[in-house]
């Protein structure tokens, strides 16, 4: 079988190496250049224990996609079959505090990828395998009401500069595919969760502090509702995608896991108090506390993933109290990986996000 060669950007960070070790694992005969600025959220130790076979067809480069002479040198040298584009600055809170990081890497980075990929695929004859798969957010399309779903053909609405410059990124990608025929291919996906995601977003902050018994800090009323999509199943999708999707086709990706973030943590407190034989004066919920809501935090998002399912076959593989106690478990079980992000940046990050909120001691 001939071997494909991936560029996988980003790959150091939560979902890129969920999905480089998804693929290593289920594609023997594909390689992967792994191109990572290493940023806060990235770390290299998350490949500590590839097997001697797979650490050789995993080639990690770091640098970041806004450098075009890297990226041209990185096409010519490497043979690149396709593009799996994740690196991106990712998450809410810190593009209210600095939104420039968020442009520069999210919009400019993408066109300098873009550029670079155009010219690789135009110079090799516009072979028709080559995909460039650009992996984005359901928050792009704004917020829902009670009811309802994004679909492919909603209109975007972002509400924050997070969710704009990943809105503007994927009309780049969109616009490349209309204008110059590259095969490009847009996911869309709702919020994911399980191993190596740093702790910033809601579940591995609180599995960090449910472990220290530190307070549990839950924006508003807790009840913004998301739809939770376990990792593994997101990178199955992927891979389903780069080999059966259409070229300038857009795939919503979710997990069919409507949960109030308030059910959550909640959730997160009864595992932890059944693992941990806490007792009910130590019962992880006295440690929620509510906090100031965050400026236009979207109230609720729901996919709706039919496309996928019914042209490529695709549904999560598992359902999201199973696939919670297994992201819990794993936590517990990698405690020196949980030691090394437990950095001076994951502690100057709670402080600054969190350190001057107003605490509500509402008890549940």
């Amino acid at each position: 079988m001939k071997q494909k060669t991936l560029l996988v950007t980003g790959g150091a960070g939560f979902i890129g190496t969920n999905f480089v070790r998804h693929i290593l694992a289920e594609q023997p005969s594909w390689r992967l250049v792994n191109l990572d600025a290493l940023t806060y959220a990235g770390n290299l130790v998350n490949f500590a224990d590839l097997t001697p076979e797979q650490a050789g067809r995993h080639h990690f480069i770091h640098g970041a996609i806004e450098d075009s002479a890297l990226l041209d040198r990185l096409f010519a040298e490497e043979n690149i079959d396709g593009v799996v584009h994740f690196a991106a600055e990712s998450h809410v809170d810190r593009s209210i505090l600095k939104p420039e990081a968020f442009i520069q890497t999210n919009i400019v980075g993408t066109f300098r990828l873009l550029e670079a990929s155009l010219n690789q695929w135009q110079s090799r004859g516009k072979p028709k395998n080559f995909r460039f798969l650009h992996i984005s957010t359901d928050e792009v399309y704004g917020s829902l009401g009670s009811e309802g779903y994004f679909t492919e053909s909603t209109p975007y609405d972002p509400s924050s500069p997070y969710s704009a410059t990943k809105a503007g990124s994927d009309h780049l990608v969109r616009a490349y595919f209309r204008t110059f025929g590259l095969p490009a291919v847009i996911t869309n996906c709702s919020n994911n969760f399980g191993p190596y995601q740093f702790p910033e977003k809601l579940i591995p902050l609180m599995i960090l502090n449910l472990i220290e018994e530190k307070v549990l800090p839950v924006y508003g009323d807790g009840k913004n509702v998301r739809d939770w999509l376990y990792v593994i199943d997101h990178c199955d999708a992927l891979m389903r995608i780069l080999e059966q999707g259409r070229p300038g086709e857009t795939y919503n990706i979710g997990g069919d896991a409507e949960r109030q973030n308030i059910e959550v943590v909640t959730l997160l407190c009864q595992l932890f108090d059944s693992r941990l034989d806490r007792s009910a004066e130590k019962a992880s919920q006295r440690l929620i506390r509510f906090v100031t809501d965050r400026p236009g935090h979207d109230r609720r998002y729901a996919i709706d993933a039919s496309k996928i399912k019914r042209e490529l076959g695709w549904s999560p593989a598992h359902n999201f109290e199973e696939a919670l106690e297994a992201t819990v478990d794993w936590y517990l079980d990698n405690m020196d990986w949980v030691e090394l992000v437990r950095s001076g940046e994951y502690r100057k990050w709670i402080e600054i996000n969190y350190g001057e909120r107003e605490l509500s001691l509402i008890h549940i």
